[in-house]
C-alpha cells in the first residue's frame, strides 16, 4: 500500500531553492529520523533494480549538472566525495512499481553529501540548533558528531 502523501508536506526543488543559506534548506529537508514507512526491508531488490537503470543514471547526472554538484544546490558548498541525489519526497517500492512523478521528477530531487543525507534522514531540530552555533570550515562534513 502506497503512503498518502499529504499535500503540505510535499517538498520541491523550486521551494528548497527560494531559501537562501544552506541551513534553512537542510531544515526545509529534514524528516526528524523518521523515514515514516517502511521503505524497501525484503524488497530492496525492486530499488537496486531502479538505482541501476540507464533512466536513473541520465537523470543523475543532470541533477548534478543543474546543482553544480554543491550539497543542496548551495553555491559555496561544492561536494568533494560520493554525491548522493536524494528524493525530497521518500520513496518506497510501490512508487517505483508504479512510476510515480515522485521518483524521476527533477523537482523532487537534489544532490547531497552523505553527512547532509544522513541529517535530512536521521538528524533532529537539537542538531540543527547545534549546526546553526558552529561556524562551517572547509572539509567539515560531520554534521552533528561530537556533540551530545
Amino acid at each position: 500500500m502506497t503512503q498518502v502523501r499529504k499535500i503540505y508536506s510535499i517538498r520541491s526543488y523550486l521551494a528548497m531553492k527560494a531559501l537562501k543559506t544552506f541551513e534553512e534548506r537542510l531544515e526545509y529537508l529534514m524528516l526528524e529520523g523518521n523515514v515514516g514507512f517502511e521503505t524497501f526491508g525484503f524488497d530492496r531488490y525492486i530499488n537496486q533494480g531502479f538505482y541501476n537503470s540507464s533512466e536513473w543514471k541520465s537523470l543523475r547526472n543532470e541533477i548534478i549538472v543543474r546543482d553544480n554538484g554543491c550539497d543542496l544546490a548551495t553555491e559555496g558548498y561544492e561536494i568533494n566525495g560520493p554525491i548522493y541525489i536524494h528524493h525530497m519526497n521518500p520513496i518506497d517500492k510501490n512508487d517505483i512499481i508504479e512510476s510515480s512523478d515522485y521518483l524521476l521528477n527533477p523537482d523532487f530531487l537534489v544532490c547531497c553529501s552523505k553527512s547532509t543525507h544522513n541529517m535530512i534522514h536521521y538528524g533532529f531540530k537539537k542538531d540543527i540548533d547545534f549546526y546553526h552555533s558552529h561556524e562551517r570550515k572547509v572539509g567539515d562534513t560531520t554534521l552533528w558528531k561530537n556533540h551530545i
